[in-house]
């Protein structure tokens, strides 16, 4: 039984792995009987007929299968987490902003601290996502989880995790990011006491590269630096509770040991971790500024060829030497719909303050936004010499949906109801006699 994470290299291969010695058949995936009295099962991300290149299924040798003990699921108690569709509060179409929200004085587990910002599309149809921020203040203890309604990313802002996955143990820390698929059974632990951070639950296709089309076989993230977690099991018997996210509710079921008992296991389709100070940014080298899309670090594709039911898109230390170019990012009106939260650092669009660490801000389908008066200001008069932007980390989940925010985010203290207003400084600088 291993207590600590291995992991292995690679996005979207056919790994394999095993904790004990020959656990993993050769040649078959469903031997008349697996060694070591194991059970095979097979856990399927995609139809079975879903084509070669999109097919995701892992074979798991597990000490019981899934099904066993599986006890009659009482409704739980989902808190403040919200699904798609959710149209709880009427918002004025207007750019929101909130900054970072405290962590609670009770204890509550991952689970239990999620609060969900936005939702967007509809899970039961398989599109569009929710945006959540996750407060937790305790491990999780003889507790596991699993989502049947969409693959989770965690985006850890304040603290680590430790993720107790089927498939292994994945650490991850500010800076980095995990995704659990959907249907992978999961309990997290605080290493350090506490921890903040977004999630963005994606109800819609799997989380892939995305293509880099003229940019070539380089940069972007590249798959060697994606790591999934070797097989680590647990063999405990002791009273725990399995929750269940299904069809927007949470679903609670009463079971006799620790449902991360595989032992080996083989395939495509399994959480892994990704460090986003390894993103390779390109960029304009001579003039203009292209499309925030060159820094899209994971996509998740939709029926419509280059629209995103979600992209990840980060912003993170790079140099800006473009020439004659206005360098941060310019005013815009967008179809897909912007929510933004920061890790660490400044965010260059917006040097004139109230975008902090932990905070979010969203610019929805069709809205104006752009940078705030100082960055503006700033930028138009700077000297262009070559500047490298260095200790910043900022992301955005962006989906062809437009979000619908929640009751509990629109009641929140830290909504800054001004934020709307912030184009209102920007003064005029138009004159016809003068070029």
């Amino acid at each position: 039984m291993v207590t600590e994470p291995a992991y292995q290299s690679g996005f979207g291969n056919g790994f394999e792995t095993e904790a004990l010695s020959g656990a993993l058949p050769i040649g078959r995936n469903s031997p008349q009987k697996c060694a070591y009295g194991l059970y095979a099962e097979q856990l399927s991300g995609s139809p079975f007929t879903a084509p070669r290149a999109s097919n995701e299924r892992s074979w798991l040798y597990r000490i019981r299968p899934t099904v066993a003990n599986w006890g009659r699921l009482a409704k739980a108690d989902a808190g403040l987490w919200r699904t798609a569709p959710c149209a709880e509060v009427e918002i004025p179409p207007a750019p929101m902003r909130w900054d970072p929200i405290p962590l609670p004085s009770e204890g509550l587990s991952l689970i239990e601290g999620v609060r969900t910002i936005t939702t967007a599309g509809d899970a039961g149809s398989q599109a569009g996502m929710g945006t959540h921020v996750y407060l937790a203040t305790r491990s999780m203890e003889n507790e596991y989880f699993y989502n049947a309604d969409g693959e989770m990313m965690f985006v850890p802002q304040q603290g680590g995790l430790r993720l107790r996955t089927e498939f292994g143990i994945i650490d991850v820390d500010p800076g980095e990011v995990a995704v659990i698929p959907r249907g992978v059974k999961f309990s997290a632990e605080l290493p350090n006491g506490s921890a903040r951070g977004y999630l963005c639950e994606n109800y819609g296709g799997a989380l892939t590269l995305p293509e880099r089309g003229p940019i070539g076989a380089n940069c972007l993230a590249n798959p060697r630096d994606f790591l999934t977690p070797v097989a680590a099991y647990e063999d405990r018997d002791a009273s725990s509770k399995l929750t269940v996210k299904w069809g927007g509710s949470l679903w609670v079921t009463e079971i006799a040991y620790s449902p991360l008992d595989v032992v080996a296991w083989h395939g495509n389709y399994a959480p892994y971790k990704y460090d986003l100070r390894r993103f390779s940014p390109v960029g304009p080298v001579l003039f203009d500024h292209a499309d925030p899309s060159i820094f899209t670090v994971l996509t998740s594709p939709s029926e419509t060829p280059g629209t995103a039911n979600i992209d990840f898109v980060i912003f993170s230390d790079r140099w800006m030497v473009a020439e004659n170019t206005f360098r941060p990012p310019w005013y815009h009106m967008n179809v897909m719909s912007e929510f933004m939260g920061l890790i660490y650092g400044v965010y260059d669009a917006k040097t004139g303050g109230g975008f902090v660490p932990g905070g979010i801000s969203l610019h929805n389908t069709m809205l104006p936004h752009g940078p705030d008066m100082d960055a503006f200001e700033g930028a138009s008069n700077a000297d262009l010499k070559p500047h490298k932007l260095e200790g910043t980390m900022a992301f955005m989940f962006e989906t062809r949906f437009p979000q619908r925010v929640t009751a509990y985010a629109a009641g929140l203290a830290q909504l800054q109801q001004d934020y709307g207003d912030y184009g209102l400084p920007l003064r005029k600088h138009f004159n016809p006699e003068r070029r």
